[in-house]
């Protein structure tokens, strides 16, 4: 539910977004009448309002869900669904670059038809959001309101002039993309990680302000797909949280796709001339002047707590969102939190395990606990970077001991035959033992790889374990397996090698 956009939006584009709009915002939509108080009010339907919706309606309990735009947040209208549509496109377009590695011919002159693959992710989001429609979610019992919602006590929401009364409610509202605080820039015009997908044409030049998981994915997609990308980081490094050997990986992909990498490197002013965008970047204290057609800024996202009446329903937030506790409630203790208006980690699959968590501890006195979760990541890159649990240092800082094991993805077969082999499988143990404390991935597929490390994770499952596991062949997965070999053979120590050796020497007599 966001409450801000940088730049007006040109959507709806094409029949498709016209026709996501009546699923997900019908224009005569007519909001029911309150009936007694809700066991549930939910405000925001993105990933966690949906998820904390159903499953609260589904267990018998009376439900109202407000959306004060689109149903389906971010993740299906401009963000997950939409960015991730386009990333496979443009690795289409580098596979066909490549296909002299795969014994095909590279085409001479290969046309990249941005606008097709636009329609192409339009398409997709209208598909997906007809789950989430207005009418499917009406059908599941559930009373959809649409219109500012705003606190009028403890107990009770105003939405559209009428009033809810709850006896638990939950913030789902999300959060809006960060601005930069750059001279001009506001003036010159710019997108993000909502706006761009409003582009038809693909821009020549097109400068990415930032060097996160938005700005890297961003980079590489519109260079692939015909645009002179300048990637811009402020920070000595990509993915500054990030394994380095990862974010070198990436930063090596990067410019060998065409990315121009400008690390250290500050925007420190924009301008207008000639209809043309002029940034200017600073590093080690020199400043240069680049001319560009766009500018697209993945820095980070900001909660939506603005409007909410948050005081009259005496409910804490500052600028990193809404406070809650382990169990995901905020200083009233009938609202909860869930989603990117309140969590560090702004996930999709976050906010929908998070609305899980509210959903027991609000109507069924649960004890979840945020702590509780094990939550893998993925950077969608090509390869794609992915990790959960503790980083090594994380782990030496908190006097834990480490073991790390690696496989190389050039040395798992499948990786061989796809042509796939950059990257790796690292696994960390706690030394002496095979407890898994975190794992990176950097992989063609690492975002599928890591949840059978995830999992064992979840499960208490060990190293070892993973090892017994029999994958398929062939897989890239198999490289997860090869970890927990590598682990195995640690364990034939000289004594057991010893011990072994006699008992086979015994047994041929």
């Amino acid at each position: 539910m966001s409450r801000e956009r940088t730049k007006a939006a040109a959507f709806p584009v094409d029949r498709n977004d016209v026709e996501l709009i009546q699923g997900a915002h019908p224009p005569r939509w007519k909001n029911p009448e309150p009936d007694g108080s809700y066991n549930l009010v939910v405000i925001g339907a993105g990933p966690a309002g949906l998820t904390a919706a159903r499953d609260a309606a589904s267990l018998g309990a009376k439900v109202a869900l407000i959306e004060r735009r689109l149903i389906g947040g971010a993740c299906v209208n401009v963000g997950g669904v939409p960015s991730k549509s386009i990333i496979r496109t443009a690795r289409l377009y580098a596979d066909m670059r490549d296909a002299e590695n795969f014994g095909g011919d590279t085409p001479e002159r290969l046309h990249v038809d941005f606008e097709r693959a636009m329609m192409r992710m339009r398409q997709i989001r209208e598909r997906i959001s007809r789950a989430d429609s207005a009418a499917a979610i009406a059908s599941q019992g559930i009373d959809l309101y649409f219109g500012e919602a705003r606190f009028a006590g403890t107990d009770t929401v105003v939405v559209a002039g009428k009033t809810l009364r709850f006896r638990k409610a939950l913030i789902a509202t999300g959060a809006h993309p960060s601005g930069p605080a750059i001279p001009g820039l506001a003036e010159a015009g710019y997108l993000n990680n909502e706006t761009m997908f409003d582009l038809t044409k693909c821009p020549p030049r097109l400068l990415v302000i930032g060097g996160g998981p938005l700005g890297c994915e961003t980079a590489q997609a519109f260079c692939l797909l015909g645009a002179k990308v300048i990637l811009a980081q402020s920070d000595p490094m990509f993915l500054p949280g990030e394994e380095r050997d990862a974010a070198q990986i990436l930063s090596d992909a990067l410019a060998r796709e065409g990315v121009e990498v400008c690390l250290n490197t500050e925007v420190v002013a924009v301008r207008t001339k000639g209809g043309q965008k002029l940034a200017d970047l600073m590093r080690d204290g020199d400043v240069t002047t680049i001319s560009v057609d766009e500018i697209i800024t993945g820095v980070g996202r900001s909660p939506n707590v603005d409007g909410l009446g948050l005081e009259d329903a005496g409910v804490a937030y500052n600028a990193n969102g809404i406070k809650v506790d382990d169990y995901l409630k905020t200083t009233n203790p009938h609202i909860y939190a869930a989603g990117d208006v309140c969590l560090e980690y702004k996930f999709t699959h976050t906010a929908e395990a998070t609305a899980r968590i509210v959903v027991r501890n609000a109507l069924f006195r649960g004890r979840g606990k945020l702590s509780d979760l094990v939550v893998p990541w993925c950077t969608y890159t090509d390869p794609e970077i992915a990790h959960v649990g503790l980083y090594p240092v994380e782990a030496r800082q908190n006097g834990i001991p480490v073991k790390t094991y690696t496989v190389l993805m050039h040395d798992v077969p499948r990786a061989v035959m796809d042509g796939e082999e950059e990257g790796f499988v690292k696994i960390h143990v706690r030394e002496g033992s095979d407890r898994i404390l975190g794992a990176t991935v950097v992989a063609a597929h690492a975002g599928e790889m890591i949840n059978a490390v995830t999992l064992a994770i979840r499960s208490g499952m060990g190293l070892h374990a993973l090892a017994d596991v029999i994958h398929p062949f062939p897989t890239q997965a198999q490289g997860i397996k090869m970890a927990g070999d590598a682990y195995r053979r640690t364990r034939f120590t000289t004594l057991r090698r010893r011990l072994a050796a006699r008992w086979l020497a015994w047994s041929r007599r």
